[in-house]
Formats: C-alpha cells, sequence, structure tokens
C-alpha cells in the first residue's frame, strides 16, 4: 500500500485543495481569483514572520553593540563619596572592596564636570584623572591604549587625551593646546578658573558619547587641578559582569552608608529600559501584521468554501462526516499558513544574518547615512538572531493560522448536501 493510501483522506484532499488554490482551473470560474487571494495570504505571513525575525534582531544587536562599549569605559562596579568628595581613605576601601570573591581589579579615579575650550570653540567635556596602571586592569579601553596614547601622558606635565570626536570639535592635534575652564569651588559664582593643557593624543571608543565628551588625564594632575585630596571614587571589575547588581549591593552593606555603589546596569537602567520597551512594543506592532496576513486565510478559505460546495456535498453523501469536512479546509488552511511561515523564516534569517552588508549597499545607492553615529550612538547596523526571539515567532505565526482556519471549515462543515446539489 503506497503512503498516500496510508494517509488520512482529510489530509488528501485539503493538499489538493491547497494546489488547486495555488495553482488555479483554466475553468473560467473563480479558481483564478482564490489562487491570488492565497499567495497574497502566504506572502504577507512570510513578509511579517521576515520583519519580525529581522527588526528584533537588529534591536538585540543595537543593545549589545552599545553594551559592549559602554562596558570597554566605564566600570562594572563604582565606590564614590554621596557628597562628592575625595574618599578619605581610598585604600583601605580598595582592600574591602577586594574581599570581595567577584572582585578581580581595582582603580582609583577622579571625575569632573567642566569646558574645554580652542580658539573661539566650547565644549563640554567630562575630565577624569586615572592611574593609568590600575586603569588598564579594569577598563578595556584602556587596556588597549595603554601602550599607546595613554603611555605618552607624563607626570605632571599638564597633559590630556581627548576623545576624538571631541577633539574634532575643537580642531585639536596632539601637541596643540586646550584650556580647561573650571568653576571656582572656593566662591561659589566667582570667575571659573581657566587652566591651559596640552593634548597628548586622541582615543576612539566606539562610543559616540564618550568620544565627544571624555578627556583623560594623569590621576595626580587631575587631582591636583581639582584640589582634591585623594581619588574621588574606585572602580571595580568582576570575574562576572552579569553578577555586578548582586555585587554592588552586597559591597553597600559591607562598606557603609557613606560611600554610595553603582553598578553598571544602574547607570545606565533607563537607557537599557527603553530599549526592552522598544523592543516589546515593536513585537506587538509587527505580530499585528502577521495576524492581519493571517486572516487573509479566513478570506481564502470563505471563497473555497463556496467554490467546493459540490464537492462538500459528494463527499456527505459518500458518507464524510462534518467533523473530516471541517478537518479538510483546516489541513488546507494551516498549510497555507505553514509554507508561509517557513518561507518567511528563511526569508528573515537570511536578511538578519546580512543585514551588515545590506545596509551599506542601501546607504551607497541613497547617497546618505541611514544611522548617524550621534544619534544612534553606533555607526553600523548590527544584527543578533536569537533562538528565544525566533522560537515564539514562529509559534504565534502558526497558532494565527490555525485559528484563522476554525470559521471557515466550521462554514464548510455545515453546508447541507441537498441545497448544494440543488444548484448544480
Amino acid at each position: 500500500m503506497s503512503s498516500e493510501r496510508r494517509q488520512p483522506y482529510e489530509l488528501q484532499i485539503g493538499v489538493r485543495y491547497l494546489r488547486a488554490a495555488r495553482g488555479g482551473r483554466p475553468d473560467g470560474n473563480d479558481s483564478g481569483f482564490i489562487s491570488f487571494i492565497a499567495g497574497v495570504a502566504m506572502l504577507g505571513i512570510a513578509l511579517g514572520v521576515a520583519a519580525l525575525i529581522v527588526v528584533l534582531s537588529v534591536m538585540n544587536g543595537f543593545s549589545r553593540e552599545v553594551r559592549e562599549r559602554m562596558l570597554s569605559v566605564i566600570a562594572h562596579v563604582q565606590v564614590f563619596e554621596a557628597d562628592g568628595r575625595a574618599l578619605p581613605d581610598w585604600q583601605a576601601t580598595a582592600a574591602l572592596a577586594k574581599r570581595e570573591p567577584e572582585v578581580v581589579a581595582v582603580a582609583p579615579f577622579v571625575a569632573a564636570q567642566a569646558l574645554l575650550g580652542r580658539g573661539d570653540e566650547l565644549q563640554p567635556a567630562l575630565l577624569r584623572g586615572i592611574d593609568v596602571e590600575a586603569e588598564a586592569r579594569v577598563s578595556d579601553l584602556a587596556a588597549r591604549l595603554h601602550d599607546e596614547v595613554l603611555a605618552t601622558l607624563q607626570p605632571g606635565a599638564g597633559q590630556v587625551v581627548l576623545g576624538a570626536e571631541l577633539a574634532r570639535k575643537l580642531s585639536a592635534r596632539a601637541g596643540q593646546r586646550v584650556t580647561l575652564v573650571l568653576p571656582d569651588s572656593a566662591k561659589p559664582g566667582g570667575v571659573p578658573r581657566l587652566l591651559p593643557l596640552t593634548v597628548a593624543g586622541t582615543f576612539e571608543a566606539g562610543h559616540y558619547e564618550y568620544d565627544s565628551t571624555m578627556a583623560l588625564m594623569r590621576l595626580d594632575d587631575a587631582r591636583a587641578l581639582l584640589g582634591l585630596a585623594g581619588p574621588s571614587g574606585l572602580q571595580l571589575r568582576l570575574a562576572d559582569r552579569d553578577r555586578a547588581g548582586e555585587v554592588g549591593w552586597r559591597l553597600a552593606g559591607e562598606l557603609g552608608p557613606g560611600l554610595v555603589v553603582s553598578d553598571w546596569t544602574r547607570t545606565n537602567r533607563s537607557w537599557f529600559e527603553s530599549v526592552q520597551i522598544q523592543k516589546r512594543m515593536l513585537f506587538l506592532i509587527l505580530a499585528l501584521i502577521v495576524a492581519v496576513a493571517a486572516f487573509n486565510l479566513v478570506s481564502m478559505l470563505v471563497m473555497t468554501v463556496t467554490d467546493k460546495q459540490s464537492d462538500i456535498a459528494i463527499l456527505r453523501t459518500l458518507g464524510a462526516t462534518p467533523r473530516s469536512i471541517m478537518g479538510i479546509f483546516v489541513v488546507q488552511g494551516a498549510a497555507s499558513g505553514v509554507i508561509g511561515t517557513l518561507a518567511g523564516l528563511l526569508i528573515g534569517l537570511v536578511v538578519a544574518f546580512n543585514v551588515g552588508r545590506i545596509v551599506p549597499a542601501i546607504e551607497a545607492l541613497l547617497g546618505s547615512t541611514l544611522l548617524p553615529a550621534n544619534i544612534y550612538l553606533i555607526d553600523h547596523m548590527p544584527s543578533e538572531p536569537r533562538l528565544s526571539d525566533i522560537v515564539p515567532i514562529v509559534l504565534i505565526s502558526l497558532l494565527l493560522a490555525f485559528v484563522a482556519t476554525l470559521y471557515p471549515s466550521w462554514r464548510a462543515s455545515r453546508v447541507q448536501p441537498a441545497q448544494a446539489l440543488r444548484h448544480e
């Protein structure tokens, strides 16, 4: 016995109806239009699924890229005084922090908001004083720059390393002078202090916010400029950055109430939460597109039921039950949904894995930049397809396609043989 004969006749007839709807019949009836509706329904499902996969993959890639670039500059955990003053005994605080098993490195720092000027140009800057050797153990950026530009910083020379975008705005190059503008902390509202600095070099973190605002100096030089007795805080590197929140809470209890402990997840919480909210909203919006496309199957199946009433009547007279008739059209509609979903899955994965090549080609064609770095923080389109996103997309698409078949299939099962054959 062939495999086709072993299959339930509902499955066989449903697949034949699907083939007929796809190919149409040259008998002058409405099958050609039904074929068009079926094709539109499957195409709509495919495009909706593909759009969901591509958009969520790009959102994942964007979040990953920004997170990695943030963490190349900022520490996993920071400890500083609540009132912004210098730590009273930073060595003791560092020793206490190192007792935490997750802490692998500690580096002191000072930080202050300031202005940098050159000529008529004045730009806001985050002045950061670092211990070059210790900073290389807690910051990926400092580790990368340690033997390059940071090695040129000489103690007591009043040198500064600028972010590449900040240097561009100031039209400053290595060896040129810039002016640091600091408020007079001793006299609130007094005349700001103007301090000359020499540009030792530039760096590029790959994150626009840091490249356009950050200025690095040696710790002792920055501390002297700011009039601080010691570092204003400590940076901690952890063995597992994903446990930063847990480690931060433990350190906050161990170090006492006078110190503030902040981990990278809390420092950038608003940004990460906004990305997750956008991702959920985009998922819902694009899922509605898939739903609309899936419910195009309703119109296709209703038209098929109307076209096949004589076939349904004959099957009923041969002994087919209403349940079997319903099964035939469920198979036809569900098969259309499966084909559309699988096609969308294939298209979405192909685009998601090649979006890094597709977007530059589109930019070259249009002659414009789709991702300005000063707006989107990064200048290329990243993508990270995740199984945790793809599986729900496929399951939701298949579920919607199945739900869309229920009413037309139920309507087909209610066709009365005598009334259907009377009009033939």
